[in-house]
């Protein structure tokens, strides 16, 4: 049994969810932080390689790194993952491994085990702040909340690119659990982020963030919060922009050259959600 001692009815704010560990460039920041940190990782190797470079602090005890793939209760207790070429693209979604495929990064097909957001919320309790960016998996973590008797005050997920009516239902989705104010940061501009000081969240620490990383979370997040409907209405243009140049783009090849000539680019968003009453 975890520190969490089994019950989700009380929110540790000593503790964040990094659902999607890859090589640790979060768990570093949020250890830099003070806090302690449950980190989740389904590719062996990563995971093997995060517990050596993590071994003091999973020494002691201020880091828990799981070797799972998240899943949501229908699944088995085992499960397909596609260990891909590109670390970072490392899904048990098959359209996603499609997708990799189509952009040059093959896969090989493992087996893992997995696990639930129920049953991390029992055994750790519930984080101050969940990251999730799992590869197609980002919303069974975030439905999973609603297992929690109280919820995260802070959480991001990497949003939907290609179906905005998919957007639509992350927005309701995060409503429902009592979300109600949204950032959406560009992952390109997170290697330039510098945090705040004083810290608004743990401690102050000069972190330089590296190329992959989710960044400032909650109250450092850059951007003021918004409504739903008014980060929803910055998602417009971003769809049209994806559309245009992003990874299956609709647009004829001329229109993509002229779009490129003139600047536009395609990019990968995080959306920020802040609970309801959070100060």
């Amino acid at each position: 049994m975890g520190p969490g001692g089994g019950a989700s009815a009380r929110r540790h704010d000593d503790t964040i969810f990094d659902m999607g560990f890859h090589k640790g460039e979060d768990t570093e920041f949020y250890l830099a932080k003070g806090f302690r940190v449950v980190s989740l990782e389904a590719d062996p190797k990563l995971w093997a390689a995060g517990c050596e470079r993590f071994a003091g602090a999973i020494a002691d005890g201020r880091l828990n790194l799981v070797n799972r793939a998240l899943v949501d209760s229908s699944q088995p207790s085992e499960i397909t993952f596609y260990q891909s070429t590109n670390s970072v693209w490392g899904t048990i979604d098959p359209l996603w491994a499609e997708r990799n495929r189509r952009m040059g990064a093959e896969s090989v097909a493992i087996t893992v085990k997995t696990t639930t957001m129920a049953g991390l919320l029992s055994e750790f309790g519930t984080p101050y702040f969940a990251k999730f960016d799992i590869e197609g998996m980002d919303m069974v973590g975030v439905e999973g909340l609603g297992d929690a008797e109280v919820r995260p005050a802070y959480i991001s997920i990497e949003s939907e690119k290609d179906s905005f009516k998919a957007l639509r239902r992350e927005f309701t989705v995060m409503q429902g659990l009592g979300y109600d104010g949204f950032k959406v940061v560009p992952q390109s501009k997170v290697p330039v982020q510098r945090c705040p000081q004083p810290a608004r969240h743990g401690t102050y620490v000069d972190h330089r963030f590296a190329e992959g990383a989710s960044g400032l979370f909650g109250e450092e997040a850059p951007g003021a919060w918004l409504s739903a409907e008014a980060a929803i209405a910055v998602y417009k243009d971003i769809f049209f922009r994806y559309a245009l140049v992003g990874d299956d783009p609709i647009a004829p090849r001329w229109a993509r050259s002229l779009a490129w000539r003139l600047g536009v680019r395609a990019d990968w968003y995080d959306t920020h959600a802040k609970l309801a009453g959070q100060a």
